[in-house]
């Protein structure tokens, strides 16, 4: 890789964290007022009606999403870390209907390596069209994202782009995952190794 490309490579993945970031922050404030105006209703005596329940559960949704979002996406400065607390309550709100998650992963980790987990557990939620289980744990500097159901949908073409850093042709909007987290493995001088089954896909780095 030339310097020029190199030098090109670090400023897009740079521009996209930062724009991640920005979004993020942007969205965080008014999802929040919303959650807050919801509370209030309910301490008002006034929100009643499964109306106010669906919201409810529509915002802590959303604020939890954008939360995971800034993890994902957003900007991770040097040496900054992210702890256990934070990203159990964050997969503890995404919780619910046909997705669950565990963050088995114990104290305060690189915010540089969490980020490339989360977009690892994005690259894992392709493969459960029907739902599932997605399990994160550290052991021995290693990070394993392993996804678990009764029937997976692994797309091949997508998942073989892990192995390293390719240009967007043919990638989707909602695939953008698959193309960052081989930038953030490189970014940690890291490899992400996939094996998948009939019913689970393991991700590590």
């Amino acid at each position: 890789m030339t310097e020029t490309n190199l030098s090109s490579h670090q400023l897009a993945r740079d521009l996209a964290a930062l724009i991640g970031s920005r979004i993020c922050h942007d969205l965080i404030s008014p999802v929040g007022a919303i959650a807050n105006g919801v509370e209030l209703l309910a301490m008002a005596g006034t929100s009643v009606g499964p109306e106010i329940s669906l919201i409810s559960e529509s915002v802590d949704n959303a604020n939890a999403r954008v939360k995971f979002f800034r993890v994902a996406f957003g900007a991770a400065s040097p040496g900054q870390t992210t702890g256990r607390s934070e990203m159990v309550a964050i997969l503890k709100a995404l919780d619910g209907g046909r997705m669950s998650y565990a963050w088995e992963v114990e104290g305060d980790h690189l915010r540089a390596e969490v980020k490339l987990a989360t977009l690892l557990i994005l690259c894992a939620e392709t493969a459960l069209p029907r739902g599932g289980h997605i399990r994160v744990t550290h052991s021995a500097s290693q990070w394993h994202i392993v996804a678990t159901a009764d029937k997976m949908n692994v797309d091949a073409a997508l998942f073989d782009r892990l192995a390293a850093v390719s240009l967007p042709d043919g990638l989707r909007a909602n695939d953008i995952q698959f193309l960052l987290a081989p930038l953030q493995a490189e970014v940690l001088s890291r490899h992400i190794r996939v094996s998948a089954s009939a019913t689970e896909l393991s991700l590590s780095f």
